[in-house]
C-alpha cells in the first residue's frame, strides 16, 4: 500500500513540472511575437514604410512651401494700372529735366472754356512780373459760377508757360477751371467724386487746361518734367490739372 502511495505522489509531481515548463514556453513565445528585444550592439530596426510616409506628410504640413520668384504676387504700380485702363496713354519713361528759357518775355494766350472770353497778355519780362498783367489774369481766371476773384499764384503762370514751350505749343490755351470759391468747390465736390473738398483751386494756384491739337499725355509729361507742383492726368475728359502745391502725380 505504501508503495502505491509513493508512486502516485511521484506521478503527480512529474505532471506539475511538465505543466509549468509548457506555460513558461508559451509565455516566452508570446513576448517574442509582440516585442522583439534588440541585442546589445545591434542597430535599431528602421521604421516601417507606413510610419516613414506618415512622418514626411506631417513635416510637409508644418513647413510652408517656399515661394518661387514666379509664384510671388506681382506688384502693379499706379502708372501701370492707369496705362492699362486708358489704353497705354501713360508713357513708359519720364522726360529728362528740360532746359528752361529764363530770359524771354512770357506771354499767355488763354480762352475761358465757360465764358468764351479770350486774353493775351505778357505777364513777365526783364526779370519781373507786371502788376497790371497779373490783375488782368486774376479777373480772367475768376470763378465762372459766382464771379469771385482771388490773387492767383504767378508761379502757376510760369508752369503753364514753360509747359507750352516744352511741347512746342503756340496757340490759345483752353482753361476749363481756375479759381474756385469755397462755396463753388463744395457744390462741385458734392456732385462729382473727382473734385477734392480741399482742392488747390480754392488757393488760386491751380488750373485745368488743354492745348488744342496736343495729346494730353504729352502735356502731362512736359508738366511733370518741370517738377514744380501737382499734375493730374484726365485723358477721358481730355485735360490736365496743373498746380503749384506739393509735387505729386495722379
Amino acid at each position: 500500500m505504501r508503495s502505491v502511495v509513493l508512486s502516485l505522489a511521484a506521478l503527480l509531481a512529474f505532471a506539475g513540472t511538465v505543466a509549468a515548463q509548457t506555460k513558461s514556453a508559451d509565455t516566452n513565445r508570446g513576448t517574442t511575437a509582440t516585442s522583439k528585444k534588440t541585442p546589445v550592439g545591434a542597430k535599431a530596426p528602421a521604421p516601417t514604410r507606413a510610419t516613414s510616409t506618415s512622418v514626411q506628410k506631417t513635416a510637409a504640413q508644418q513647413k510652408p512651401a517656399a515661394q518661387t520668384p514666379t509664384a510671388q504676387k506681382r506688384t502693379v504700380t499706379p502708372q501701370q494700372l492707369r496705362a492699362s485702363r486708358y489704353g497705354g496713354f501713360a508713357p513708359q519713361q519720364e522726360l529728362p529735366p528740360p532746359e528752361l528759357d529764363l530770359a524771354s518775355p512770357r506771354t499767355l494766350s488763354l480762352v475761358n472754356y465757360n465764358t468764351k472770353e479770350e486774353i493775351s497778355v505778357t505777364y513777365w519780362s526783364n526779370g519781373s512780373y507786371h502788376r497790371e498783367a497779373l490783375n488782368q489774369l486774376n479777373h480772367f481766371l475768376r470763378d465762372s459760377r459766382d464771379s469771385a476773384e482771388t490773387e492767383m499764384d504767378p508761379l502757376l503762370f510760369d508752369v503753364l508757360w514753360h509747359t507750352t514751350r516744352i511741347v512746342g505749343f503756340g496757340g490759345s490755351i483752353e482753361v476749363l477751371s481756375a479759381y474756385r470759391s469755397p462755396t463753388s468747390n463744395a457744390w462741385l465736390a458734392s456732385v462729382s467724386r473727382g473734385v477734392a473738398r480741399d482742392s488747390q483751386h480754392m488757393n488760386g494756384n491751380a488750373m485745368d487746361i488743354r492745348f488744342p491739337g496736343v495729346a494730353v499725355f504729352q502735356i502731362r509729361q512736359a508738366a511733370r518734367s518741370l517738377n514744380m507742383g501737382g499734375v493730374g492726368f484726365y485723358p477721358r475728359s481730355g485735360f490736365v490739372h496743373l498746380d503749384t502745391g506739393p509735387v505729386r502725380y495722379w
